[in-house]
């Protein structure tokens, strides 16, 4: 079942998911915004073998002077939200990027689904800049995305991310842990 305003505004209020404004709770989702944690990936041309879990090396972004990352053309990052979230046994979610942040250039992979159990962490997006020509550029507390909840029948402890999941407790901005 797909959780609506009311249902949101209670997991808002009960702490299942912080540092949400109320003015963040949607019909249908609740707005996502930038954390305060980049990493980009380091430039350097090279081989990275997956089945070996080797990830590609990526570097802290510092914030320039006017409060912003700058995400180059072709740029990849990862970065945290600023919302965190403790999901129940009985509710999953998903991440959608904002259709006019899309519209600017900016491509999500696709990673942004969230487990029942997922909890004491922050959401890392995985972030593009498609764009061929433009800087684009991206702050801390920019509204990203939104999150869609959904509840069905709870899972047991051992199916759940709270047991099974690798990225808990994550508060900032996390690289791959491998696949």
């Amino acid at each position: 079942m797909l959780l609506t305003h009311p249902m949101l505004m209670d997991l808002v209020r009960s702490g299942i998911i912080q540092n949400v404004e109320d003015v963040h709770v949607n019909a249908a989702s609740i707005d996502i915004r930038l954390g305060d944690s980049l990493l980009v990936e380091v430039g350097r041309p090279g081989i990275v073998d997956l089945a070996e879990r080797e990830i590609p090396e990526m570097r802290p972004l510092d914030l320039d002077a006017m409060g912003a990352w700058r995400l180059r053309p072709g740029q990849f990052c990862l970065v945290n939200s600023h919302e965190v979230f403790n999901l129940p046994n009985d509710i999953a979610a998903e991440f959608k990027l904002r259709s006019s942040v899309a519209r600017a250039g900016i491509d999500h992979a696709l990673a942004g689904w969230a487990d029942p159990g997922w909890h004491d962490a922050t959401l890392t997006m995985e972030l593009r800049n498609v764009t061929q020509n433009h800087t684009l550029l991206l702050r801390p507390g920019m509204r990203i995305g939104q999150m869609v909840f959904w509840r069905g029948e709870p899972v047991s402890v051992r199916a759940s991310y709270a047991t099974r999941g690798r990225y808990n407790h994550q508060r900032s901005a996390t690289e791959s842990r491998g696949v």
